[in-house]
């Protein structure tokens, strides 16, 4: 099971199963990003079954992920299956790129980003909302352990124990994202923490 197509057997309920998983923020989570992000054209990098896409507003949004089952259930009228690592787009072609709960899955978050600040317009900014664990040792210790039970218990409820297992152990996959965005192509606008403990992180982006 490759990272790209890792819940690919689960499509029809990943939004629910994510709705439960994040006691009912993750549409908030979202549109906190997609408010720094400018009107015009925008990539939804892993756009999956488009479960942001209400938070777009009038923007022309071009979705892509790896997982032609995800990209089946998604509403948008252009949809693209590729991976990050190789975006089938000219240079400077959007505005915006989005990514949300997909940066742990890439095979390389290096090449992508590379990949995201070509595609960008100079000025183009990029949004993230990813998962990793909380700042602090004691906390990020808590986490692990109620992850550990939490999502191996969906998993077992869904059907999906080995989807939930690897969820599981990709948060300890990444260095936090003060580090991870450090010194990548696209400079640094924002960066802040959200949900229990801060196991959700936004990050604004921007192509100089």
């Amino acid at each position: 099971m490759s990272n790209g197509t890792v819940f690919s057997d689960i499509a029809g309920k990943y939004d629910k199963i994510n709705t439960l998983l994040s006691l009912g923020q993750g549409q908030n989570w979202r549109r906190r990003v997609v408010a720094h992000l400018p009107e015009g054209s925008l990539l939804d990098l892993g756009g999956g079954t488009g479960a942001a896409n209400e938070t777009f507003g009038d923007r022309e949004v071009v979705a892509l992920d790896p997982a032609p089952e995800m990209l089946a259930l998604n509403s948008s009228s252009r949809r693209v299956v590729a991976v990050g690592e190789a975006l089938p787009f000219s240079a400077g072609a959007f505005d915006a790129v989005f990514s949300a709960y997909v940066f742990r899955n890439l095979d390389s978050i290096d090449t992508t980003l590379v990949e995201v600040a070509r595609v960008l317009r100079s000025g183009g900014r990029a949004g993230i909302v990813g998962l990793g664990r909380p700042e602090s040792n004691w906390q990020a210790s808590l986490h692990r352990a109620g992850s550990a039970v939490a999502l191996r218990a969906v998993g077992l409820a869904s059907g999906a124990y080995d989807e939930y297992t690897y969820l599981h152990q990709s948060l300890d996959k990444l260095p936090p994202p003060e580090v991870l965005f450090a010194d990548g192509p696209l400079d640094v606008v924002k960066l802040w923490r959200m949900g229990p403990l801060g196991f959700v992180y936004g990050a604004v982006l921007e192509k100089p």
